[in-house]
C-alpha cells in the first residue's frame, strides 16, 4: 500500500523556521515523476506551494513563496523535505504532500493531477 506521511509540523513565532518531510512506503519516491507540497488555510482553497523534479533538478514554486520556502529531495531516505524559512501568520495551514506519475507539463500547481496524498501536517504561525 502506498502512503505518503507528513511530519515536521507545529507552532512557530513569524519569522521563525520549520522544515516539514514527508516520507513514502510502499512506492519509493525516486519512482514519482513529480512530487509537491500543497497548502490549505481555514475556509481557503487549497493552494500550490512547491514541487520538484523526479531528478531533484527542477523545482516550481507558489507565489511569492520562492525565496522563503525551498523544495528538496533525498531519495536514498525516501523523502521530499519543504524548508520555510521566514514563516508569517498567513502561512498558517494544513500542509500536504503529494506525488504523481504524470511527468510534467507545466501543470504542476494543478493539485487534482496528483495520483498520491499525505494525510496532512499543520503549521501554525503566531504573530
Amino acid at each position: 500500500q502506498v502512503q505518503l506521511v507528513e511530519s515536521g509540523g507545529g507552532l512557530v513565532q513569524a519569522g521563525g523556521s520549520l522544515r516539514l518531510s514527508c516520507a513514502a512506503s510502499g512506492r519509493t519516491f525516486s519512482s514519482y515523476k513529480l512530487a509537491g507540497w500543497f497548502r490549505q488555510a481555514p475556509g481557503k482553497e487549497r493552494a500550490f506551494v512547491a514541487a520538484i523534479t523526479q531528478n531533484g533538478i527542477f523545482t516550481y514554486y507558489g507565489t511569492s513563496l520562492e525565496g522563503r520556502f525551498t523544495i528538496s529531495r533525498d531519495n536514498a531516505k525516501n523523502t521530499v523535505y519543504l524548508q520555510m524559512n521566514s514563516l508569517k501568520p498567513e502561512d498558517t495551514a494544513v500542509y500536504y504532500c503529494a506525488a504523481r506519475d504524470l511527468p510534467n507539463s507545466g501543470d504542476y500547481a494543478l493539485d487534482w493531477k496528483y495520483d498520491f496524498w499525505g494525510q496532512g501536517t499543520q503549521v501554525t504561525v503566531s504573530s
